[in-house]
């Protein structure tokens, strides 16, 4: 079930009315009352999978309390290994078993052996690189005793299920967002409001720029060995805006149902092609997922406390295994190296805290500079990540660095003042929480006048019906 649908507008008016009245009698009859409609939304896409939700919940939640009533170093360490074998199995079966495969094979190909495999036609269970990321946070944070294990089970597959969030995340630390399962939840007018806000700035990142970006962007990627280098470089500009207001669009519109149904989820977007470099870009791109292998990956591995040797491993293991969390094609690997490579130096030469002064209206010509360079790398990068080889994508960069990258591109000029239009908008609200925060305007007239132009935008201007880019992750 799509947010941008129907069905959708249907679902969720329903639930949040039933929520607020019905299974609003006790905390539990709500909890229970959650964990249905997650489930029943998640079924809309294949009911089949609903068992590995399920599996994933209860192995997490048994191996939780087991962690919370043993001491013992020994058996600590083997509950954790048991959860991390079963969340990375799943991931490992159902998204990755056919990479390693043909890797592998391929591997032995390059030195003259030919191996026979077999791969496995498996149909990816949209959302599993989300809630085993969630589960798993759950339990190493238990291991780590920075967090206590519930005993409440209905709240704990609430959360692992939660609809809004379920299939493409924020992807939810159980230390902020379990707790809220577990205590009452009140109806709260200014959180209302300004979940609805996020809900209709969503649909219109949605909608409005990615949706239209996407016609362009999957004429032109399809058909690149016939386009111009300058042509193909704004579509892969026009990717980046795609992605972004898919993704950002999704995540918002999840934060803002989760506010009308009493909960607040963590930030997943930042303004980040206002970034100055590539690490103010990962600490503004995917938040939930950046700070999460920040967490769980880079700083266990020793962070930048170590030798820079070390620090420059650590960096790269992060990057690399970022890039394949996002999909089992070596096209993803190559997007993870080139942000890799390019985050280094910026980490271990450059200490400044870039930021902007909020009461300047135009970014100086400095800021300008750094913001272009980092969004140019960001462009390149994305090529790779679009492109269905690496092939493709080395073939598609020679192309836009060919002389024809001189040549007049052809553009939807009203594409050009669109992605224009809006770049200006996030600049203006760049201290604010999300382009429609615009509670500080005092003019109820002129607030619900800028409501209403992007309700109409929105539903006008609206580009063909695109699926969500995160639900094949």
């Amino acid at each position: 079930m799509l947010f941008n649908t129907v069905d959708f507008a249907v679902f969720f008016p329903v639930v949040l009315a039933l929520y607020w009245t019905v299974f609003r009698r006790t905390l539990s009859l709500q909890n229970i009352f959650l964990v249905v409609v997650s489930y029943i939304f998640y079924s809309f896409w294949d009911w089949r999978f609903l068992s590995l939700i399920f599996l994933s919940s209860l192995v997490d939640f048994t191996i939780g309390n087991f962690l919370g009533k043993t001491e013992a170093k020994g058996k600590r360490k083997l509950l954790l290994v048991i959860s991390l074998v079963f969340n990375l199995g799943l991931l490992g079966v159902f998204k990755y078993y056919n990479f390693f495969v043909e890797t592998f094979v391929d591997t032995f190909a390059l030195f003259g052996t030919t191996l026979k495999s077999s791969t496995w036609n498996i149909l990816l269970p949209v959302g599993i690189s989300f809630y085993t990321f969630q589960t798993l946070s759950y339990t190493i944070d238990i291991y780590r005793k920075r967090l206590q294990p519930t005993t409440n089970v209905v709240a704990f597959f609430a959360f692992v299920s939660f609809f809004p969030q379920l299939v493409a995340g924020p992807i939810e630390r159980a230390s902020n967002l379990l707790p809220q399962f577990e205590k009452e939840r009140t109806f709260n007018y200014k959180k209302n409001i300004d979940g609805l806000r996020l809900i209709l700035a969503g649909l219109f990142q949605k909608m409005v720029i990615a949706d239209n970006c996407a016609l362009f962007v999957n004429t032109y990627f399809e058909n690149y060995q016939d386009q111009s280098g300058s042509t193909l470089f704004f579509t892969a500009v026009f990717f980046a805006f795609q992605i972004y207001g898919d993704f950002s669009g999704y995540s918002n519109i999840a934060i803002g149902t989760s506010r009308l149904l009493g909960f607040d989820l963590m930030k997943n977007f930042n303004f980040p092609y206002l970034a100055q470099d590539l690490s103010d870009f990962w600490r503004r791109w995917h938040i939930s997922l950046s700070t999460w292998f920040r967490d769980y990956v880079y700083i266990p591995l020793g962070g930048s406390r170590v030798s820079t040797i070390r620090l420059i491993l650590n960096i790269l293991i992060v990057f690399l295994v970022s890039g394949l969390w996002h999909g089992a094609n070596l096209t993803f690997v190559f997007w993870g190296l080139v942000h890799a490579i390019c985050v280094i130096p910026v980490l271990l030469f450059i200490k400044k805290d870039r930021s902007f002064n909020p009461k300047r209206l135009w970014p100086t010509f400095s800021e300008l500079a750094r913001i272009g360079i980092t969004f140019f790398i960001v462009v390149i990068a994305w090529v790779f990540f679009r492109a269905e080889t690496i092939t493709d994508a080395f073939q598609y960069l020679q192309i836009v660095f060919s002389e024809s990258l001189f040549s007049m591109p052809y553009l939807p000029r009203s594409g050009i003042v669109l992605l224009f239009g809006y770049m200006v908008l996030e600049w203006l609200q760049r201290h604010r929480g999300h382009i429609l925060d615009i509670a500080h305007i005092k003019s109820a007239w002129f607030r619900y006048g800028i409501y209403y132009v992007v309700l109409f935008c929105t539903f006008y201007y609206a580009g063909d019906l695109q699926p969500f880019i995160y639900f094949q992750f």
